[in-house]
């Protein structure tokens, strides 16, 4: 038969057993599900970035070329047969559009030799960073046109007749890497030619080559059937055809996590769809994902096995006095497991059972500690969360909002009144070139503390370039007239070094209701006239009306139909 000591040591231990295994347990599952979600926030909170910014930047190319394809269209409906004069404006028009738009390697017009004998075009190639020197153009009859894998930035979008996106290729006149947005331009359904920009592939891969998390991870470029775009560590463009690894089976999918082992690493990605038909890939080493809440897992088990070997210890050396505080800690062990930390032991024996109260009194001590540690971690996490959306809606230089967080924005005035003004810098340019862009980044500084010491930054943005925004909702006209000449004078008193810099703003603001989901976008149309009527008034001015929708549309209308005249 069991003795007493035998029973009250047993009890005590499983007791022990029980409570320190499920608060270890649970704290680890909590530390597990906590690092594993803050993991993934992160992980897509970066690739949605890296999105936003590659899309950003495609978007500035295509939208350069579609508009130079459009005016090129709309001007061959202009000049007739003319050819050499459509091309010499094209060239004009082109070089100026080529200059205001990033990574530029190449910007071409290529006509079809059926079109014309003598009127071939124009290439023009900045290869050292100096300028645009015009090229030969490329003698498409030393080629198959009906062969898509040859002269593809050519043969590719004339057999398609819609715009392309081509994946990376070595040109074959130049042997530079590059990525190229083409445009077939049509007159009446005849195929005249090719307009293209061809950007360097170092500015696309410097853009993905930047997007770093954890030690080792990485982003890559992908299309929708696993080719490989653009990858950091592996050269696409020199390798075999049939050489080039695809991306893993468990890739696929859009906006999803998925896990996966690549040359015997286990990894996790997150991958989002880009409007020009690529896919960026952000991959980290799970071992680095789970590294940090690992580490603390086993530290946890590893301090409650060592305690729980000492409550053994302890309860094994128990005397028979030791009935009534054995008992007293048995109800504690049940109120731990039951998740109250807040147990109250009086007993403090010199004893072996007061050693072992005072051991599971620290126990619980340090149960609590790891409790606070998991919450103190949580808070922490969620503030880099807040950071990392701060970073994403703020403009770096002035401090004001951005554009993205414009549209983010755009619902939060619905059916609101509200105050859109439209502020630039006058003869920014000249601010520029007399002093220089360190002066004109200052210039800009100051003018987002102005908007946002007057106006606030929950309503104050950039817009881009010199053009800031102001969306005011709640207040009078003559509130807002108020804070109008407050701002006028803060923008009046602008130094540098103590000397008063001589520029001036302009500004145009409309004020009413947004009844319609779309009025938002017209009073900033109607703010941006305003805005062009006070500079043509002398600048240095503000200028301001009641919205009016109608004036609204038709002012859109006007300058839908002075861009298709050209």
């Amino acid at each position: 038969m069991k003795s007493i000591r035998t029973r009250i040591t047993l009890i005590t231990i499983i007791a022990v057993i029980l409570s320190a295994g499920i608060c270890t347990a649970l704290g680890i599952i909590d530390v597990v599900r906590l690092g594993q979600s803050s993991s993934e926030q992160a992980l897509e909170l970066l690739c949605q970035n890296a999105q936003k910014n590659l899309d950003s930047y495609f978007d500035s190319v295509g939208q350069s070329v579609d508009m130079v394809a459009s005016y090129a269209e709309a001007d061959l409906e202009t000049e007739g047969g003319d050819l050499q004069a459509h091309v010499d404006k094209m060239d004009v028009f082109f070089g100026k559009v080529a200059r205001h738009t990033n990574g530029v390697l190449t910007y071409y017009y290529r006509l079809d030799p059926s079109v014309s004998d003598d009127v071939t075009g124009f290439w023009y190639v900045d290869s050292n960073g100096n300028g645009y020197v015009e090229h030969e153009v490329t003698d498409i009859t030393q080629y198959d046109i009906n062969d898509t894998t040859q002269l593809v930035w050519y043969t590719v979008p004339k057999a398609s007749r819609k715009p392309v996106w081509l994946p990376p290729y070595i040109t074959d006149n130049l042997g530079a890497r590059v990525v190229s947005y083409n445009v077939p331009i049509f007159r009446h359904d005849q195929f005249i030619g090719v307009i293209g920009i061809e950007i360097e592939y170092a500015t696309m891969a410097n853009q993905v080559d930047n997007i770093k998390l954890y030690d080792s991870g990485y982003a890559f470029l992908s299309d929708d059937k696993g080719n490989i775009i653009y990858h950091p560590y592996i050269d696409v463009l020199t390798l075999p055809k049939d050489q080039i690894p695809k991306t893993p089976d468990e890739l696929k999918g859009y906006e999803s996590f998925s896990r996966y082992t690549y040359n015997g690493v286990r990894k996790e990605a997150y991958r989002l769809p880009l409007k020009n038909g690529m896919i960026v890939n952000v991959s980290v080493p799970v071992d680095e994902i789970d590294g940090n809440w690992e580490d603390m897992a086993v530290k946890t088990t590893f301090v409650s096995a060592a305690l729980l070997a000492l409550f053994i210890l302890l309860a094994w050396l128990s005397s028979s006095r030791i009935i009534k505080p054995l008992t007293d800690l048995a109800k504690a062990a049940k109120e731990v497991d039951e998740g109250n930390y807040d147990v109250d032991l009086k007993y403090n024996g010199r004893n072996e059972v007061g050693v072992l109260t005072h051991s599971f009194r620290t126990l619980i001590a340090h149960q609590k500690v790891y409790i606070n540690d998991l919450n103190e971690l949580n808070h922490a996490l969620q503030e880099d969360n807040l950071t990392l959306e701060a970073a994403t809606i703020r403009d770096s230089l002035t401090g004001v909002k951005n554009r993205f967080a414009l549209r983010r924005d755009y619902d939060s005035y619905f059916e609101k009144d509200v105050h859109l003004m439209m502020i630039d810098i006058d003869d920014f340019k000249k601010v520029n070139d007399n002093y220089g862009h360190s002066v004109g980044d200052f210039l800009l500084k100051k003018t987002g503390d102005a908007l946002l010491d007057n106006f606030g930054g929950e309503y104050s943005y950039r817009y881009g370039g010199d053009e800031f925004i102001v969306i005011y909702p709640g207040i009078s006209e003559e509130e807002f007239k108020k804070i109008i000449e407050s701002t006028e004078a803060q923008l009046e008193e602008i130094y540098l070094e103590e000397k008063r810099l001589p520029v001036h703003f302009s500004a145009g603001y409309v004020y009413g209701q947004t009844l319609l989901q779309d009025d938002l976008r017209f009073m900033l149309r109607a703010a941006d006239e305003l805005l062009y009527k006070a500079k043509q008034t002398g600048k240095n001015s503000f200028i301001g009306e009641k919205y009016n929708r109608e004036l609204a549309e038709k002012i859109e209308k006007k300058e839908e139909e002075a861009f298709r005249q050209g």
